[in-house]
């Protein structure tokens, strides 16, 4: 009787033991069946300040996964600014779980490429890239040029004598987009000079006469373009956006420079993401790309649609890494 007993009760332990397995397992991916849902709220974060570009496109994702009853989850946007995106990545990593997620762009590429974080790509998991977004190069309104060829001319005869500005640090979005497009204009970009104004001030330099040229985002130049007070001669776009004002700009391409430089920008989840999550989140945005209320929220931004799914993503990410690095290296500024 004791045997029979003992046996029973060992039989119930390992059958209790299973079950605990299975339950743990269920905890991490989701369902047995290989799915995963998420157990709390979702925190996308943007490791830049409100009102960027980073905080915007998260916003405005979050806004349609709920109200379009894309992920039925709370969700919830965060902001970690600090060393070009690093002190999110940061966060991320320390996180590890997947209902944290990132949104983010070249930064990531260009703060790891020249020395100014441990974070790369390679350290998270592209999930999908969602929008394009494009450079501009603006000057004051009563400005000597007309469009980017006499600008560059000017640049080629002595290219220390003519200032421009960004928001981004050397070596990151502002410099880079506006070095890519002069070097397939024939410009030295080794001796371009380039300040960087990562306070705010940038276009008050240009508008005060402080510097020449002004490059940022498109979206940042349209207001003071209908205000009559600068002028955008040129756009990095492989061709004209649509919209109000939006299609007044020319793009570099159609001045004969032939060259474009996109700020896509996607999200990204923890290091070595579960596949189940991946595969969660990556229809989700894929969802999200092609909903209605996602294609007027790009038309209000001048954004254009650039979905990627994760592979296509990963492998986008490590081709524009490496021309990335070369134009680093030629400027001096790779690590």
């Amino acid at each position: 009787m004791k045997k029979l007993l003992f046996t029973f009760i060992l039989i119930f332990l390992m059958i209790f033991a299973a079950a605990c397995s299975s339950g743990g397992g269920e905890e991490a991916n989701g369902s047995g069946d290989g799915t995963w849902t998420p157990e709390k709220p979702i925190e996308i974060v943007a490791p830049g300040g409100a009102g960027g570009g980073w905080d915007t496109t998260a916003r405005m994702a979050a806004k349609v996964f709920e109200e379009a009853g894309i992920i039925e989850q709370d969700i919830g946007v965060v902001n970690k600014p600090g060393g070009g995106g690093a002190v999110g990545w940061a966060y991320i990593t320390e996180k590890n779980n997947p209902h944290n997620i990132f949104v983010n762009s070249p930064p990531i590429l260009l703060v790891p490429l020249n020395g100014q974080s441990e974070y790369g790509h390679e350290d998270f998991t592209p999930i999908a890239n969602v929008i394009a977004d494009y450079g501009a190069f603006a000057v004051k309104a009563d400005a000597k040029w007309d469009n980017l060829n006499e600008l560059f001319e000017d640049m080629k005869k002595d290219p220390s004598s003519i200032t421009v500005v960004g928001a981004s640090s050397p070596g990151s979005m502002d410099h880079i987009q506006f070095v890519k497009i002069a070097k397939a204009a024939g410009v030295d970009i080794t001796k371009i000079k380039y300040v960087s104004d990562q306070d705010g001030g940038a276009l008050t330099s240009l508008l005060n006469g402080s510097v020449d040229v002004y490059s940022t985002g498109i979206a940042e130049t349209v207001e003071q373009v209908k205000a009559g007070k600068i002028r955008v001669l040129g756009i990095t776009a492989p061709e004209r956006l649509e919209g109000e004002t939006l299609s007044e700009f020319p793009t570099a391409k159609e001045q004969g420079i032939d060259a474009t430089f996109v700020n896509w920008r996607g999200f990204f989840g923890p290091p070595n993401m579960d596949e189940a999550a991946l595969k969660f989140y990556e229809e989700k945005f894929k969802e999200l790309s092609e909903s209605e209320e996602f294609a007027d929220i790009r038309s209000k931004f001048g954004w254009a649609d650039m979905y990627m799914n994760s592979q296509e993503y990963t492998e986008f990410l490590d081709k524009e890494k490496k021309e990335i690095k070369s134009l680093l290296d030629e400027l001096g500024l790779g690590k």
